[in-house]
């Protein structure tokens, strides 16, 4: 109904400006008729008496006047003077206005220079408008003088004003029967359109509606399987990840290829230290293989790492648990500079994010690229055991991994996640090699990205720069007989977070980090948590403080904000670079409105472990995440979740994947310093019943959507698409009567 009601207020609104423009139209038209008319009349009946009133022209009044009078038979004619040439007014009749002189009308001809017989003008008297006309009357082609009619025109407002009823009628008339006609026509449309959707509902389906019902069971048959499930399996966590693999997948062992591993082992001299790396994806990945249990294949970088691994590179990890083992791959300098630093990080990073930084692109650090993934690959088909293994690749490390395994184990099932944004077609297509990237991802079974707008910048690249079939209605890419799915899998974090077993309480967290910076029992403190890279908006960040102090001096020597900032990638001279700026920006922040032992930002540049981070999250009154462009930002979803007592305030960027989902949080544009500013200094005011009800909503979302939730959503879609595959007689009747064997 509010449709139909907006409908019928802008055909009223037509039909009122219709009827208006041609009121006026209509007014103006018939004026100039009129006028039009009057002047012709004038002319025909000046012209008509022009011989009685020459020859009575030299006896002045008594000779004119009743040449005048027959002229004001006319009952339109409300009276007539005759003038001489001078100005002088010969004769007129009774009801000829006195307003209109011989002499003021011949001043009037002169000064327009109006040349035409008849002269006219259209003044208005009291009694209402009149049409004065100034007709010459000559003898022998020898003018005597001027002959003045004065027409009544209250006839023409008479006929305006009827002409202006009817119009208000007409229109009247015209909206009654639009409206009515509308709904009635409304009304017949909806009885047959829910007349046909019963009979599709029941079973007699209509041409026309089998596409609508198919696609509306369809959606009801997904949404009561989801919900069934969730039902059956309760809340996502290690067990029920466990239970899943083994419903779906049979107990499967998984394979993790990532660039990084989640446990490192570094010379120190007390001795061999483990260091867990400071990386969304190990946070996000670490839980699903101790969940899982199987192989993850990573870099060795650790100083310590060869000593610590067997002669093949496993090493049993977590240490005291040991539930999954890692698989060292070894790389030399160079392969190192050119694979991670040259391609991947100078090429491939600063592509995928908007964050105005130029990718450099060399064909030696390509040639690294591609040898090293061949490297990887051929770890991971070591590490099998059986012929069509589960296989999650991550990342943008890997791009040409996919192709490779599938080259040796055709019937494996590889799932690779990109855990960046990936860019559009237009952008994607800056890299010199842009086909073989595509190409090596879609050798995966299913790829994912973090958004359904990743997704379709990943299908349009596909559609701009290969040769496939892409079915947009099942999310796919095909070429020839194999099909790669792409889907949104947004990431997330384990829940609830192991490291917090061990972490003191909130009160306890608070009060031992602002002893450890030197800070008074009640200071304000914001946090933020971040690798030194320039995607991350640090250098911003702090300019944000520095508009918050600026703009609301109440907080001056009250607030700190204290950056933890891992120092990354430093062998690249823009980090370099950034580490200086940032340090630069601090000093300067601090030189403005530090007093005394008072310090607004503390930087502080090294790496700390997650115990560590956690703590600072559990203390601060705000988390700042300014990314400028993120893929998902876990960053977010730790704060969330390390908050048990449901204070503090996250105020996030909205170029950030997590803005999507976590909502509630303070959402701003992180180049707009003073928007960023304001939004703190409404997190430190916040009151704490606000602050309860946005965390605990935030928290109930990063609890259901935790990461065993993802694996748990990408392992059945991998397995539905194993079951798919098996009985299209992709894989061999003897794989899997051999799996049914050993099960």
């Amino acid at each position: 109904m509010p449709r139909l009601l907006r409908f019928l207020l802008l055909l009223l609104f037509g039909l009122a400006l219709v009827t208006g423009v041609g009121y006026v139209a209509l007014t103006r038209t018939t004026h100039r008729w009129f006028e039009s008319d009057l002047r012709a009349r004038s002319l025909f009946v000046v012209t008509a008496t022009n011989q009685m009133l020459a020859r009575n022209w030299e006896q002045g009044r008594e000779g004119l006047m009743e040449a005048l009078e027959d002229i004001t038979r006319d009952e339109r004619v409300m009276g007539v003077a005759a003038c001489s040439l001078d100005g002088q007014r010969l004769a007129a009749t009774s009801a000829y206005p006195l307003d209109y002189g011989c002499r003021w009308v011949l001043a009037r001809i002169e000064q327009e220079g109006a040349e035409a017989n008849p002269w006219t003008t259209t003044e208005a008297l009291p009694g209402g408008r009149v049409h004065l006309s100034a007709v010459t009357v000559a003898a022998e082609g020898k003018p005597l003088g001027r002959v003045l009619l004065v027409h009544d025109l209250s006839y023409l407002e008479r006929r305006e004003a009827t002409t202006r009823n009817l119009l208000l009628v007409a229109f009247f008339v015209l909206s009654l029967g639009a409206a009515t006609i509308t709904m009635i026509a409304e009304r017949l449309a909806f009885r047959v359109w829910t007349s046909e959707l019963r009979r599709a509902l029941s079973g007699e389906v209509t041409r026309d509606f089998k596409p609508l019902v198919g696609d509306v069971r369809e959606l009801a048959r997904r949404l009561a399987s989801e919900r069934d499930r969730e039902a059956r399996g309760g809340p996502w966590n290690p067990e029920r990840l466990r239970s899943t693999l083994t419903t779906h997948l049979e107990g499967e062992r998984v394979i993790i290829l990532a660039n990084r591993e989640p446990y490192i082992h570094e010379k120190t001299p007390t001795g061999v230290r483990v260091q867990h790396p400071a990386s969304g994806l190990v946070t996000a990945l670490e839980p699903v293989m101790r969940a899982c249990s199987g192989v993850w294949v990573a870099h060795g970088s650790g100083s310590a790492d060869k000593e610590t691994a067997d002669a093949r590179g496993h090493v049993k990890v977590p240490p005291g648990e040991e539930s999954y083992s890692i698989r060292r791959v070894w790389l030399s300098e160079a392969e190192e500079n050119g694979y991670y630093y040259g391609f991947s990080n100078e090429g491939l990073w600063p592509l995928c994010h908007v964050a105005h930084a130029r990718p450099v692109f060399r064909a030696e650090d390509w040639e690294h690229y591609v040898r090293v993934n061949r490297k990887f690959a051929d770890a991971v088909c070591e590490e099998v055991d059986s012929e069509d293994p589960i296989i999650l690749v991550q990342d943008y490390h890997f791009a040409l991994a996919p192709r490779m395994i599938r080259e040796r184990l055709p019937r494996a099932t590889i799932l690779t996640f990109w855990h960046i944004p990936w860019p559009s077609a237009e952008r994607i297509g800056i890299c010199p090699w842009r086909e073989e990237i595509i190409s090596g991802l879609l050798g995966s079974s299913i790829v994912g990205f973090h958004t359904r707008e990743h997704c379709n910048n990943f299908i349009d690249a596909v559609d701009t720069f290969m040769e496939s079939r892409i079915d947009r209605e099942a999310n796919a890419i095909v070429q020839g007989a194999r099909r790669s799915l792409v889907r949104p899998y947004p990431i997330s974090i384990e829940w609830p977070v192991h490291w917090l077993e061990e972490l003191p309480s909130v009160p306890d967290c608070r009060a031992s980090v602002r002893k450890e910076l030197g800070l008074s029992a009640d200071a304000l403190l914001g946090v933020g948590i971040d690798r030194l890279d320039y995607t991350k908006g640090i250098e911003e960040r702090l300019q944000a403080v520095d508009e918050l102090l600026s703009r609301h001096p109440e907080f001056r020597d009250r607030f700190t904000f204290v950056q933890l900032a891992a120092p990354s990638r430093t062998k690249i001279a823009r980090y370099r670079e950034l580490n200086d700026r940032v340090e630069a920006l601090a000093d300067e922040i601090n030189a403005r409105w530090g007093k005394g032992d008072y310090r607004p930002i503390i930087l502080l540049r090294a790496h700390h472990e997650p115990p560590t981070v956690f703590r600072y999250y559990r203390a601060a009154e705000l988390c700042y995440v300014s990314s400028l462009h993120d893929g998902m930002n876990l960053v977010a979803k730790e704060f969330v979740a390390a908050r048990d007592d449901e204070l503090g305030v996250l105020v996030l960027s909205q170029f950030t994947g997590a803005a999507r989902d976590l909502t509630e949080a303070l959402i701003v544009n992180p180049y707009d310093l003073g928007q960023a500013g304001d939004a703190m200094a409404a997190a430190l005011r916040m009151s704490e019943a606000e602050q309860r009800e946005r965390m605990s909503s935030m928290r109930r979302m990063v609890s259901e959507f935790n990461v065993y939730r993802w694996a748990g959503r990408m392992l059945v879609d991998a397995a539905e698409l194993r079951r798919r595959e098996r009985v299209s007689g992709r894989l061999s009747a003897p794989a899997v009567l051999a799996r049914a064997i050993g099960s």
